[in-house]
Parts: structure tokens; C-alpha cells; sequence
């Protein structure tokens, strides 16, 4: 076969990957207002899995009836008729044997949409740089977000393993912390987002603190044998060429610090997982990930074309690719390049104007199986 590395199995705790294509975590607005999920969002997450990916990262879900969700009809996972709202679209995943994580998110000073409350919370009182998505329903620049007192930062650390719990219940395969693209944790860890002075903030040794103490937390709630990722970027949905100050020094400690806790695999995403991350002839994001944390990872980054998602794994910068924009356009990709077929370019215009007008012709879409 051409691509021997693309179409090999591994696995992740006790779970099997039938090849290295996972689908990446991506908004799509299409829950409830309630946050449940519908039909819509089960063929749409069915899709994938009948048309190959051996996993499926959800989007985004929010994680309390509080400050987390960051979009208007952005799915949940905050209260038991989410779990059972979940479930049907996970069985539709798991009918095709593929697997199926969460990913669970707060969307903290970037929330641009929230049911719960008109006020967002941050490390600090300091909004985001850029603005607000205007093809996710938002508009202008992101408010100035409430300092997160202690209490706030035990509740928010609550919220995830509260949810991570009704993850497992709901029958997925595992979670993924959402600690990238600038959002809640991704502000602890970004020097300019965090100017506090307690044990979450200055050093990066304590704007990693919340991290490790969530992944730990989840970790003795849901067991030993229950998958718990991460996703890490220094790129940000508003800064998106943020680099991290100490460079390749921050990403040695990050990465180290990952890799001695209780997590089961790293995902990076990049603007592109080939190119060196931190300055000319420097690691990628993922090779990084792979030299310091010693863990499985997850490579996400402009790697739809099979030859270059090929060779990463070749190089052994990743053990998985995950992908985003291919997917959307080809949703039977791994189907499509097993078979040598051609594939789809992405359309901006027609795969990300919302969801409302788009999801009929989404789920028309001829899937090679």
C-alpha cells in the first residue's frame, strides 16, 4: 500500500485506531439553543466515521450552565439530558468502529455567545486581541473579561471533571482538554492574558498550574482505563501567529510537564504541523510535543494532502493526524485515499457560512464507503 504509515492501527490506552486519520475538533453551531445535541449533529459526525476516520474529536462543548460556552447553539455537556442527548450520536459513530472523544472547553474572555450569562471570565481583566468570529454569529471586539477569583478557578476546575464524568457516561471514548486557540486555559498559559500574582500566574511553571491540576482531577475521576488528551497551540483564534515568549525553552517545559501527567496523549494544531514552530530550523510543534512529552500526539496543520501527512508519521513527529477543513470537504478522505480517488478542495464560502443554510447540503454529500 502507498501510504503503509496512514493506514497501520495503534492504539491509546486499550483503544484501537484503525488507521491515522482522527477528524479535528471544529465549531459547527448546530446544537440546541439548550446545548443538546440533534439529529443533525449525529449524521454529521456519522459521516465521518462511515467515510473512514478511525476517531472523531467532537467540537468544542461547554462544560456548565455558567461563564464556559463560547457560541450560540454550541453543544453541552453541563447537565444529565445533555449526557442522553449525546448518546444516540456516539452509538452512530461506534455502528462504523470508530471511536469518538469529547473535547471539553471553556471558552472564557473569547466567548462571543452564552445562554447562561452576558459576562465572560478570564485569567485577567484583559480582553482577547482581535475580534470576535463573524461566521460563528459574533461581531466587534471581544469585552473586557472578570478577573477569575480562586473560587472561580475551583468551579471552572469542577466543571471539567463534572463533565468529563457525563463524557463517560454518554459512551465516549475518551475526553480532550481544550487548552489551545486562546481559549479559557490557553489565556492561563499566554503571559500577555495572565497578569496575576497568585499561584496561577507569572512564572509559566504556575500558568501551567491549572492545567495539571484539571488533568489530574479528571484523571482520578474517571478511572485509569478512560482516554484523557490535551490539545496545545501557540496559535490563537484572535492572535493567530502568537509564539510563546522562551520559544523552544516554554515548549520543553510545557511539553515535559504533560508528558509526567496523567494524560494519554498530546494534540498540537499549528497553522502548518510542518513548518518549525519556534524560528528557522527549529522543531515542529509536534516534534516537540513528541521530544519533551514522550507521549502519543496528535499533528493538526494544513495536512489533508496524504503525501505530507505521510511523512510526518514517517519522521516520527506524530503518531495521528488530525484534520479540519479536509475533512469538512471530504468527509470520506481516509475512504478516498485508501482507494487512490481524488479529492475536494475546500470552499470557504460553502462549508462555513452557518450552519443554518448549509447543514441539508453537508449531509447530502455522497460518502465513499
Amino acid at each position: 500500500m502507498k501510504h503503509n504509515n496512514l493506514f497501520s492501527n495503534t492504539k491509546i490506552k486499550d483503544k484501537t485506531f484503525n488507521n491515522r486519520y482522527v477528524v479535528a475538533p471544529m465549531t459547527r453551531i448546530s446544537a440546541d439553543q439548550d446545548g443538546r445535541a440533534n439529529e443533525t449533529m449525529q449524521k454529521y459526525y456519522e459521516r465521518y466515521a462511515k467515510g473512514g476516520f478511525s476517531a472523531i474529536i467532537s467540537e468544542g462543548i461547554y462544560i456548565d450552565e455558567s461563564y464556559s460556552q463560547g457560541y450560540d447553539d454550541q453543544p453541552g455537556l453541563a447537565k444529565d439530558e445533555h449526557v442522553q442527548a449525546w448518546k444516540p450520536v456516539v452509538d452512530a459513530v461506534h455502528s462504523h468502529d470508530s471511536l469518538m472523544i469529547a473535547q471539553l472547553m471553556h471558552a472564557g474572555g473569547q466567548s462571543q455567545g452564552n445562554a447562561y450569562t452576558d459576562e465572560t471570565i478570564s485569567s485577567s481583566d484583559i480582553p482577547p486581541k482581535g475580534e470576535q468570529l463573524g461566521f460563528y454569529g459574533g461581531s466587534g471586539p471581544f469585552q473586557t473579561p472578570k478577573a477569575m477569583t480562586e473560587q472561580d478557578i475551583e468551579l471552572v476546575k469542577d466543571a471539567f471533571v463534572q463533565s468529563a464524568t457525563r463524557a463517560k457516561e454518554a459512551g465516549f471514548d475518551g475526553v480532550e482538554i481544550h487548552g489551545a486557540n486562546g481559549y479559557l486555559l490557553d489565556q492561563f498559559l499566554t503571559d500577555y492574558l495572565n497578569h496575576r500574582e497568585d499561584q496561577y500566574g507569572g512564572s509559566k511553571e504556575n500558568r501551567l498550574r491549572i492545567v495539571l491540576e484539571i488533568i489530574e482531577s479528571i484523571r482520578k475521576a474517571v478511572g485509569p482505563d478512560f482516554m484523557v488528551g490535551i490539545r496545545i497551540s501557540q496559535i490563537k483564534v484572535a492572535d493567530p501567529d502568537h509564539k510563546w515568549a522562551e520559544g523552544e525553552n516554554e515548549a520543553e517545559y510545557i511539553f515535559s510537564q504533560l508528558g509526567k501527567s496523567a494524560l494519554d496523549y498530546i494534540h498540537i494544531t499549528d497553522g502548518d504541523a510542518t513548518n518549525s514552530a519556534f524560528g528557522e530550523n527549529t522543531r515542529t510543534l509536534a516534534q516537540a510535543a513528541k521530544d519533551f512529552g514522550k507521549l502519543p500526539v496528535i499533528a493538526n496543520g494544513k495536512l489533508g494532502d496524504p503525501e505530507k501527512a505521510e511523512k510526518l508519521l514517517e519522521e516520527h513527529q506524530a503518531d495521528l493526524v488530525s484534520l479540519g477543513t479536509s475533512a469538512l470537504a471530504n468527509p470520506d478522505l481516509p475512504n478516498k485515499v485508501r482507494k487512490g480517488m481524488d479529492l475536494n478542495e475546500f470552499d470557504f464560502e460553502k462549508i462555513l457560512l452557518p450552519q443554518a443554510k448549509v447543514k441539508d447540503l453537508e449531509l447530502q454529500m455522497d460518502i465513499v464507503q
